[in-house]
Protein backbone atom coordinates (compact mmCIF):
# COMPACT_ATOMS: atom_id res chain seq x y z
CA UNK A 1 0.00 0.00 0.00
CA UNK A 2 1.29 3.43 -1.24
CA UNK A 3 1.60 6.14 1.29
CA UNK A 4 0.90 9.97 0.48
CA UNK A 5 2.61 12.15 1.65
CA UNK A 6 1.82 16.24 1.16
CA UNK A 7 4.85 18.63 -0.12
CA UNK A 8 4.54 21.86 0.79
CA UNK A 9 5.43 23.75 -2.27
CA UNK A 10 6.93 27.68 -2.26
CA UNK A 11 4.75 30.29 -2.28
CA UNK A 12 4.50 32.28 -6.01
CA UNK A 13 6.63 35.14 -6.27
CA UNK A 14 5.17 38.28 -6.43
CA UNK A 15 4.97 40.09 -9.92
CA UNK A 16 8.24 42.35 -10.17
CA UNK A 17 8.15 46.03 -10.08
CA UNK A 18 7.59 47.98 -13.11
CA UNK A 19 8.57 51.44 -12.63
CA UNK A 20 7.15 54.16 -15.18
CA UNK A 21 6.79 58.04 -15.74
CA UNK A 22 3.19 59.45 -14.12
CA UNK A 23 2.15 62.95 -15.29
CA UNK A 24 2.60 64.77 -11.94
CA UNK A 25 -1.37 65.72 -11.81
CA UNK A 26 -2.60 62.44 -12.62
CA UNK A 27 -5.10 60.59 -9.70
CA UNK A 28 -2.10 58.02 -8.69
CA UNK A 29 0.56 60.32 -8.99
CA UNK A 30 -1.70 62.82 -6.40
CA UNK A 31 -3.04 60.23 -4.27
CA UNK A 32 0.60 59.00 -3.82
CA UNK A 33 2.62 62.43 -3.04
CA UNK A 34 -0.73 63.18 -0.64
CA UNK A 35 0.07 60.11 1.07
CA UNK A 36 3.93 60.81 1.23
CA UNK A 37 3.05 64.24 2.63
CA UNK A 38 0.99 62.86 5.49
CA UNK A 39 3.43 59.82 6.06
CA UNK A 40 6.05 62.66 6.83
CA UNK A 41 3.88 64.92 8.52
CA UNK A 42 2.76 62.51 10.85
CA UNK A 43 5.84 61.55 11.84
CA UNK A 44 7.23 65.19 12.08
CA UNK A 45 4.00 65.83 14.36
CA UNK A 46 4.28 62.77 16.76
CA UNK A 47 8.24 63.37 17.24
CA UNK A 48 7.77 66.60 18.35
CA UNK A 49 4.43 67.27 19.22
CA UNK A 50 2.76 64.02 20.32
CA UNK A 51 -0.07 63.81 17.89
CA UNK A 52 -0.38 63.34 14.33
CA UNK A 53 -0.95 65.92 11.66
CA UNK A 54 -4.18 67.35 11.02
CA UNK A 55 -6.05 67.54 7.49
CA UNK A 56 -5.72 71.11 7.37
CA UNK A 57 -1.67 70.68 7.68
CA UNK A 58 -1.64 68.03 5.38
CA UNK A 59 -3.00 70.23 2.78
CA UNK A 60 -0.73 73.28 4.01
CA UNK A 61 1.90 70.80 3.26
CA UNK A 62 0.84 69.50 -0.17
CA UNK A 63 0.65 73.17 -1.61
CA UNK A 64 3.39 74.24 -0.09
CA UNK A 65 5.29 71.35 -2.71
CA UNK A 66 4.20 71.82 -5.72
CA UNK A 67 4.93 68.83 -8.35
CA UNK A 68 4.90 70.82 -11.33
CA UNK A 69 8.92 70.52 -10.88
CA UNK A 70 8.56 66.97 -11.38
CA UNK A 71 7.37 67.09 -15.13
CA UNK A 72 9.43 67.30 -18.23
CA UNK A 73 11.40 68.14 -19.13
CA UNK A 74 13.21 69.48 -16.36
CA UNK A 75 11.83 66.53 -14.00
CA UNK A 76 10.08 63.52 -13.77
CA UNK A 77 7.56 61.66 -11.47
CA UNK A 78 8.10 57.82 -11.12
CA UNK A 79 5.59 55.26 -9.90
CA UNK A 80 6.72 51.96 -9.14
CA UNK A 81 3.53 49.34 -9.54
CA UNK A 82 3.74 45.48 -8.73
CA UNK A 83 0.77 43.69 -10.11
CA UNK A 84 -0.36 47.10 -11.65
CA UNK A 85 -1.16 48.45 -8.60
CA UNK A 86 0.64 51.35 -7.60
CA UNK A 87 3.03 51.31 -4.39
CA UNK A 88 5.46 54.43 -4.64
CA UNK A 89 6.80 56.74 -6.13
CA UNK A 90 10.32 59.10 -6.66
CA UNK A 91 10.74 61.96 -8.51
CA UNK A 92 13.27 63.95 -9.71
CA UNK A 93 14.33 68.04 -10.84
CA UNK A 94 17.28 69.59 -12.39
CA UNK A 95 19.28 72.02 -10.42
CA UNK A 96 21.82 72.29 -12.92
CA UNK A 97 23.24 70.89 -16.38
CA UNK A 98 24.72 68.43 -13.91
CA UNK A 99 23.12 68.19 -10.92
CA UNK A 100 20.18 66.72 -10.25
CA UNK A 101 17.58 66.44 -6.83
CA UNK A 102 15.87 63.19 -5.47
CA UNK A 103 12.46 64.14 -4.61
CA UNK A 104 9.46 62.48 -2.87
CA UNK A 105 10.67 59.48 -2.46
CA UNK A 106 8.21 57.29 -0.91
CA UNK A 107 6.48 53.57 -0.35
CA UNK A 108 3.23 52.38 0.71
CA UNK A 109 3.77 50.86 4.41
CA UNK A 110 2.37 47.67 3.34
CA UNK A 111 4.60 47.46 0.40
CA UNK A 112 7.78 48.27 2.02
CA UNK A 113 10.67 45.76 2.21
CA UNK A 114 9.55 44.11 -1.02
CA UNK A 115 12.00 45.72 -3.17
CA UNK A 116 10.15 48.99 -4.50
CA UNK A 117 12.55 51.83 -2.97
CA UNK A 118 15.15 50.41 -5.33
CA UNK A 119 13.76 50.01 -7.76
CA UNK A 120 12.52 53.68 -7.66
CA UNK A 121 16.23 54.66 -6.99
CA UNK A 122 17.23 52.87 -9.78
CA UNK A 123 14.82 54.16 -12.21
CA UNK A 124 14.85 57.50 -10.77
CA UNK A 125 19.05 57.68 -11.19
CA UNK A 126 18.80 56.28 -15.23
CA UNK A 127 16.71 59.47 -15.86
CA UNK A 128 18.79 61.79 -13.99
CA UNK A 129 21.77 60.20 -16.08
CA UNK A 130 19.82 60.66 -19.46
CA UNK A 131 19.45 64.05 -18.80
CA UNK A 132 23.54 64.21 -18.41
CA UNK A 133 23.33 64.77 -14.55
CA UNK A 134 27.11 63.77 -13.20
CA UNK A 135 25.32 63.40 -9.82
CA UNK A 136 22.02 63.15 -7.55
CA UNK A 137 21.20 65.18 -4.54
CA UNK A 138 18.65 65.34 -1.94
CA UNK A 139 18.01 66.44 1.22
CA UNK A 140 15.69 64.75 3.97
CA UNK A 141 15.28 65.09 7.78
CA UNK A 142 17.19 63.42 10.54
CA UNK A 143 14.17 61.27 12.11
CA UNK A 144 13.40 59.41 8.68
CA UNK A 145 15.66 56.60 9.31
CA UNK A 146 15.08 54.19 6.63
CA UNK A 147 15.38 56.61 3.92
CA UNK A 148 18.53 57.98 5.36
CA UNK A 149 19.72 53.82 5.49
CA UNK A 150 18.44 53.26 2.30
CA UNK A 151 20.30 56.32 0.41
CA UNK A 152 23.80 54.86 2.10
CA UNK A 153 23.27 51.25 0.80
CA UNK A 154 22.45 53.00 -2.17
CA UNK A 155 25.85 54.83 -2.41
CA UNK A 156 24.67 58.05 -1.36
CA UNK A 157 27.43 59.93 0.75
CA UNK A 158 26.55 62.64 3.16
CA UNK A 159 27.87 66.19 1.85
CA UNK A 160 27.43 69.62 3.10
CA UNK A 161 24.24 71.72 2.62
CA UNK A 162 23.66 72.69 -0.84
CA UNK A 163 20.97 74.82 -0.30
CA UNK A 164 19.16 76.50 2.85
CA UNK A 165 16.57 77.97 4.33
CA UNK A 166 14.23 74.80 4.39
CA UNK A 167 14.08 73.61 8.17
CA UNK A 168 13.01 70.25 7.29
CA UNK A 169 16.09 69.87 5.39
CA UNK A 170 18.43 68.81 7.77
CA UNK A 171 20.64 65.99 6.38
CA UNK A 172 22.04 66.24 2.59
CA UNK A 173 23.45 63.70 0.09
CA UNK A 174 24.95 63.25 -3.32
CA UNK A 175 25.62 60.29 -5.29
CA UNK A 176 28.12 60.16 -8.41
CA UNK A 177 26.14 59.36 -11.75
CA UNK A 178 28.68 58.84 -13.88
CA UNK A 179 29.80 55.75 -14.99
CA UNK A 180 33.42 54.93 -14.71
CA UNK A 181 34.90 52.07 -16.81
CA UNK A 182 37.67 50.24 -14.75
CA UNK A 183 41.15 51.15 -15.83
CA UNK A 184 42.79 49.09 -18.41
CA UNK A 185 45.28 46.52 -16.93
CA UNK A 186 48.86 48.47 -17.78
CA UNK A 187 50.62 46.10 -20.02
CA UNK A 188 54.57 46.40 -19.64
CA UNK A 189 57.30 44.58 -21.42
CA UNK A 190 60.11 42.75 -19.68
CA UNK A 191 63.64 43.58 -21.73
CA UNK A 192 65.76 40.75 -22.65
CA UNK A 193 68.52 42.72 -22.52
Amino acid sequence: MAVMTETALPAPSPPAWTVSAEPAGSPVARALLREYYADVADRYYVLYEGRRATAEEIEAGVAAYPSGELAPPHGVLLVARQGGTPAGCAGARRLDDRTAELKQVFVRPGRRGQGAAGALLRAVEAAAAGWGAERIRLDTRLDLTEAIALYRRRGYREIDPYHFGDPYAEIFFEKDLLRREPPAPSSTTAGTG
